[in-house]
């Protein structure tokens, strides 16, 4: 027996120091932060869902039963001190008679608060007996890590009554066995009469709802093989604040969400990195209206899933999903105080339109090129934005957003490193905070003004100067003579050989008709017929518009004589033939006008539409009718020297 002795100090230095490492490497547990903290508000952060220890307290010692007041076993690692807590690790299926013999010493009053057993191997009976025993003791806190069950689980009797236990915590249980009932496994834990219970890592594939009204406010199966029919009309949780059922095999998120539906104070909902899909066409989304928080985070979730939301949900998650673009027609969350969309697939900022209360957006890792039209206007009480790492197209749209972070000042978080253009290519790379657009290029309706002033100058301008250059007398002009001509050919096709019929055509004012009679006409036509006129007193065809018959003689004729006085430019017929001869002169390229100047004519009197008037008379020599009549022989003979030249010479005037 001293032989036996001999070793155990330094076996009891190694254990400890052992445990003591095992200890401050785990942190205090969810369950037991939602023990000592069940006062506090809803929304701290309880996303951390991972398997930790029991707190420590040292403010009482345990009491042992045993004739040396000391834990020791050849296996164990051990932590035994002054403290209430107690960890004991590697436990062989064959030690586990020495563990309920030690664990059977504990009492209500041995003081002990806090048990963990890490990595033990036992059977379903002896899993039970250890359970059954810790049950009723002192211990408020008990988690087992990693557990190994061994032989054919059945139906075991367990007394609920009188225990202590507050939160029990099993993590990464094995079973070795592969046919059994699983309602003998199941109705152990979920008629527990605790008020936090968590079984993670084990590939339970059910749970059964509770028999009676559950004492249940924390509930933790992460990582399992749960489905969508878990809890499905459960009556007796309704005491039950938080629930995490992440990592599951959970598909239909409208199943999901009648399952909380007789939860009635159901605080906290996490059902991230499912296989949660929403499908509108399906039935409608019932949620307990007390669901504050909610995580949909890593799922299959589309646009959709908009219209299955909790109505007063205030912390809603639902990054890394396919959501494209929130919808317009979603029915409006007033509560929501926190959205996390961020690693999705949305192309543009989303508004707060449905989210009057935002304050809290994280938008990080989508495919943002520029905001919405409606997201400065709508989200007005917006304290943080997450909006990094996204491709932002460095335009006009994006003025408004670098703005925001100016005036704000901290509200955009990870400002500017995470805030860079990506298109166009010619300013990729660049942060959005050295990215600037000048006024003009932005503001569109400074554009349209500016826009409209210069409309309303070029069409001013181009008002006067049709008006005071009577450009729409000359369009009227070329369009009757278009028209006329095209009645001409169409009407008289003989007219088309351009037979000339008159040596020239005279045009004068009305009242400088005596002087042709009296002086132009006889100097010109002679008896003998050889030389012909156009007048429209007699040479006009009765019943064609004058139009008409003024191209006609004009084209008709070999010459065109303008009798120019002041009476001429006062005359509106005498501008149409001045216009047409003139138009004949270049189409035909012919040196057909002549131009006799009766009387000077002042500057002032000619009209601006006689432009073409003034440019004749300043390029092209005119005849001037002489008042002394030993003149007259000599205009006679110029008269007719003009009119012969370019004429065939059987059409010359003798």
């Amino acid at each position: 027996m001293a032989e036996n002795r001999r070793p155990l100090p330094n076996f009891l230095f190694c254990s400890c120091v052992f445990t003591l490492t095992l200890w401050n490497n785990i942190k205090p547990s969810d369950e037991n932060e939602f023990i000592a903290n069940d006062s506090s508000s809803l929304l701290e952060d309880h996303s951390d869902y991972e398997t930790k220890s029991l707190p420590l307290s040292h403010t009482k010692r345990l009491q042992f039963a045993s004739a040396d007041n000391k834990i020791n076993h050849p296996s164990w690692d051990v932590e035994h001190n002054t403290s209430d807590s107690l960890v004991l690790s590697n436990i062989p299926e064959n030690g586990i008679s020495d563990l309920i013999q030690l664990l059977s010493k504990f009492n209500k009053t041995s003081g002990l608060k806090n048990l963990a057993l890490n990595n033990i191997t036992t059977s379903w009976k002896n899993f039970i007996r250890i359970l059954q025993i810790v049950w009723h003791t002192s211990t408020e806190y008990f988690n087992i890590f990693k557990v190994k069950l061994l032989s054919h689980i059945d139906k075991q009797y367990f007394n609920y009554d009188g225990t202590s236990l507050k939160a029990v915590i099993i993590t990464n249980v094995s079973i070795e066995v592969f046919y059994f009932s699983q309602d003998d496994l199941y109705c152990i834990f979920s008629e527990m009469n605790i008020t936090a219970l968590t079984i993670s890592d084990s590939k339970i594939i059910h749970m059964l709802c509770p028999s009676e009204r559950s004492q249940f406010r924390f509930l933790n199966f992460s990582n399992n093989d749960l489905t969508d029919m878990v809890f499905q009309g459960c009556n007796n949780l309704d005491l039950l604040e938080t629930l995490i059922l992440q990592r599951n095999q959970l598909k239909k998120l409208s199943k999901v969400s009648s399952m909380t539906s007789k939860m009635k104070s159901l605080k906290h909902l996490d059902i991230s990195r499912n296989l949660l899909y929403y499908d509108e066409n399906e039935n409608y989304c019932h949620w307990v209206g007390t669901l504050a928080k909610l995580n949909l985070s890593s799922n299959k979730l589309t646009d959709s899933v908009f219209g299955c939301l909790p109505i007063n949900v205030q912390i809603l998650d639902v990054q890394n999903n396919q959501i494209r673009t929130v919808p317009k027609d979603i029915t409006e969350l007033k509560a929501l105080k926190e959205l996390n969309i961020a690693f999705n697939r949305l192309t543009e900022l989303p508004g707060c339109s449905h989210f009057r209360g935002l304050e809290l957006l994280n938008i990080e890792e989508n495919s943002i090129l520029t905001p919405s039209s409606d997201f400065f206007h709508s989200c007005q009480n917006i304290r943080e934005l997450r909006g990094g790492h996204n491709p932002f197209q460095c335009s006009c749209e994006l003025r408004d957003f670098v703005n925001l972070e100016k005036k704000s000042g901290g509200r955009l978080v990870d400002w500017p490193e995470s805030y860079v253009c990506e298109y166009p290519d010619d300013l990729k790379g660049t942060q959005l905070k050295d990215f600037q657009l000048s006024e003009l290029s932005c503001n569109t309706t400074l554009l349209l003004v500016i826009a409209l002033v210069v409309t309303v100058v070029v069409v001013a301008v181009t008002s006067f100067l049709c008006i005071y250059f009577d450009v729409m007398w000359y369009l009227k002009m070329m369009w009757q003579w278009t028209q006329t001509k095209r009645r001409v050919r169409k009407s008289h096709p003989e007219d088309l050989q351009s037979i000339l019929q008159f040596h020239a055509f005279i045009s004068y004012s009305e009242r400088d008709s005596l002087w042709v009679k009296n002086h132009l006409i006889p100097n010109l036509e002679k008896e003998d017929g050889s030389v012909e006129i156009c007048l429209h007193e007699r040479n006009f065809i009765p019943g064609k518009s004058i139009v008409e018959n003024i191209i006609n003689c004009i084209e008709k004729s070999h010459k065109s004589i303008f009798v120019l006085s002041p009476n001429f430019v006062q005359s509106e017929w005498c501008h149409y033939e001045l216009y047409f001869a003139h138009h004949k002169l270049f189409s035909e390229s012919s040196n057909s006008l002549i131009l006799i100047l009766l009387e000077p004519i002042p500057q002032y009197l000619i009209p601006a539409r006689y432009h073409k008037l003034k440019a004749l008379m300043a390029k092209r020599t005119y005849l001037e009718w002489p008042n002394e009549k030993s003149k007259h022989g000599l205009f006679w003979a110029n008269l007719k020297a003009t009119i012969n030249s370019n004429l065939p010479i059987s059409a010359k005037v003798v």
